[in-house]
């Protein structure tokens, strides 16, 4: 339980607390904590309430709130994903979080989750490769370079030892910013003319593209066997990046099917396709990688159990790192009962 004495106060780690505390505790460490959280809840996968994210669509985007609970505490996301936004120097994805205590039902902790996300969207992806990308990968096609690239980059170098990243976007300036920001973090790095060309010879590709429609970022016969394929940037309804038979070779490993069948890839698919779920694997119910040849696609979306880890695992940091301040959030009369009394004795 919390302290009663503090009750009132909620720490709030804004977003220059945030990356204070990734360069406090290094970026590849942050990634590989996050990995190993979200891994852990995983494992546990059964112990949360489940629920598909409550989304608002418009012609422009969507926002999303994401809840969940595993009995002790509670948390959510409020996210939103507008691919239009960068034209006009916006984020085309912000978000805020909250972490709270199931018994009291009091926030524990309030979180700047732009900056989270991203980061633990890429531990995310690094982690399932854990378990799905061929032995011995070390080269990393991405395809879209906007600002999820640098991300996934780092947790496959710090997560699954990827080591080579060759790089593609439709925008040059977009490739050379990546290219710009990964200088100097150890990755071969090469740029391609092409999304065939930069494929070459990875064993694993991310796409993480951003605009809101139907694309065929991958065609089939771009896709040989043996390969892992990252789905990242298809994540809302009539959004998707790969081709249809790409889909009919690869095996299929998704977060929570309900949302994913809404949201992924595998909207383009019959309602009952077979589809693995990733904490399956995890805890060793069904088997990932099974072949060399074999195709594996995680076609990932995005679920709230993984903004949950997220949000625990900077809550524990805290204390270490002393990264937050203290906001006056909630009312606390001396007497719980005389709300109004408290409020009469602050006229000035």
């Amino acid at each position: 339980m919390t302290d009663p004495g503090k009750l009132a106060l909620v720490p709030f780690v804004s977003v220059d607390h945030m990356m204070q505390i990734v360069h406090r505790i290094g970026i590849e460490t942050m990634l590989k904590g996050l990995a190993d959280a979200i891994e852990d809840d995983f494992r546990r996968w059964e112990s949360f309430d489940k629920t598909p994210r409550i989304a608002s669509h418009s012609a422009e985007g969507v926002i999303e709130l994401m809840p969940t609970s595993d009995g002790e505490n509670y948390g959510f996301k409020y996210v939103n994903g507008h691919p239009k936004n960068w034209k006009g120097g916006r984020q085309t994805v912000t978000a805020f979080g909250v972490l709270a205590e199931v018994a009291t039902g009091y926030p524990l902790m309030l979180s700047e989750m732009t900056i989270l996300t991203a980061l633990r969207t890429a531990a995310t992806s690094a982690m399932a490769a854990r378990h799905l990308a061929p032995d011995g990968a070390r080269t990393m096609a991405i395809i879209g370079n906007g600002a999820q690239s640098e991300f996934q980059a780092l947790a496959f170098k710090a997560i699954c030892g990827i080591d080579a990243i060759r790089l593609y976007d439709i925008d040059r300036e977009a490739t050379e910013k990546a290219v710009r920001n990964l200088t100097g973090t150890g990755l071969a790095i090469t740029t391609h003319p092409t999304p065939e060309d930069a494929m070459e010879g990875a064993q694993v590709v991310t796409t993480a593209t951003a605009d809101k429609r139907n694309q065929q970022i991958l065609t089939d016969n771009m896709v040989g066997s043996g390969l892992h394929i990252n789905a990242v940037g298809g994540d809302c309804p009539g959004k998707t990046e790969l081709a249809e038979a790409i889909l009919h070779r690869s095996d299929i490993f998704v977060e929570y099917p309900p949302q994913t069948r809404i949201e992924g890839e595998i909207q383009q698919l019959a309602p009952d396709h077979p589809v693995t779920e990733l904490w399956e694997v995890i805890t060793g119910r069904t088997p990932g990688r099974t072949s060399a040849a074999q195709i594996t696609l995680f076609d990932s979306v995005g679920f709230a159990i993984e903004d949950f880890s997220a949000l625990r695992y900077v809550h524990s940091l805290l204390p270490e790192t002393g990264l937050y301040v203290e906001l006056d959030m909630l009312a606390d009369p001396d007497d719980p009962r005389d709300l109004f009394g408290m409020l009469l004795r602050a006229a000035p």
